[in-house]
């Protein structure tokens, strides 16, 4: 059985970490799958939006597998932690929106694949935390840099300093989801917040993605500049002479990604 399930429907990519009876954590075996999905993901262009999930009903994922980083050496522990720094990155990098339906405990590599999605809605049962300094370690996946882009320096500090875990409301309040729901609802209120980008353009999304992503790290010169390439790949394309033609004939746009 694969540890990472893929499927395609109207446009938007679901992924699955497909490791219940594990809590959906990530072995070394799990990791090399997710970043073979993710790079099919980023090439297909029939794939507009994405969702990432854990199978079952308890935890999107809990990070490292433990069990497993018992038997590893000191060497095959880099070797995990560089595989999933860069998994992660592929994920946080990708074209298309992502979204994270957090279905229940995402604690560790679990909370750091949270924080490499855009957007992050979870179940009301959802637990989340960044709690590696509790087994004598560091995020080592982006928690330590995303987390304070996203919610501030010294918020991120208490949470990782603290190994705090955060209900869904506490993660509402702290800025990391952006809805929370009962959990049977999770994945149509993802496919519905998805269905709302996907009637926009796509290559005029992908571009505003790229654009306040590469954007956020630089000086403002950098990203109006930044920006305005972004800006001229949109120019040239079919959609925004769709968009203009529609508008003309007052009706909606068809866009196909050209």
């Amino acid at each position: 059985m694969s540890n990472i399930l893929f499927q395609k429907e109207n446009h938007i990519g679901f992924v699955t970490i497909n490791r219940p009876d594990s809590l959906n954590c990530f072995n070394y075996e799990t990791l090399l799958q997710l970043e073979n999905v993710i790079e099919e993901i980023e090439h297909d262009r029939d794939v507009r939006a994405v969702i990432i999930t854990g199978a079952g009903e308890k935890a999107f994922s809990t990070g490292a597998d433990l069990k497993e980083r018992k038997t590893l050496t000191e060497d095959q522990v880099r070797r995990n932690v560089k595989k999933i720094r860069h998994v992660f990155n592929k994920v946080a990098n990708l074209p298309q929106p992502t979204i994270a339906a957090v279905n229940g405990y995402a604690f560790g590599g679990g909370f750091e694949l949270m924080l490499a999605c855009d957007f992050r809605i979870g179940a009301e049962e959802a637990v989340i935390g960044l709690t590696e300094v509790s087994w004598a370690i560091i995020p080592g996946a982006g928690g330590t840099q995303r987390l304070p882009r996203l919610i501030g320096e010294a918020k991120a500090k208490e949470l990782i300093f603290t190994a705090q875990k955060l209900n869904a409301k506490e993660g509402i309040d702290f800025g990391i989801f952006t809805n929370v729901v009962e959990r049977e609802q999770l994945i149509e209120e993802c496919v519905q917040f998805a269905n709302k980008m996907l009637a926009q353009g796509p290559i005029a999304i992908q571009q505003a993605k790229f654009a306040i992503s590469k954007g956020m790290n630089v000086d403002l010169q950098t990203g109006l500049e930044i920006e305005f390439k972004a800006y001229e790949q949109t120019i040239p394309t079919k959609d925004r002479i769709e968009a203009l033609e529609a508008f003309s004939e007052k009706r909606k746009p068809q866009f196909k990604g050209e």
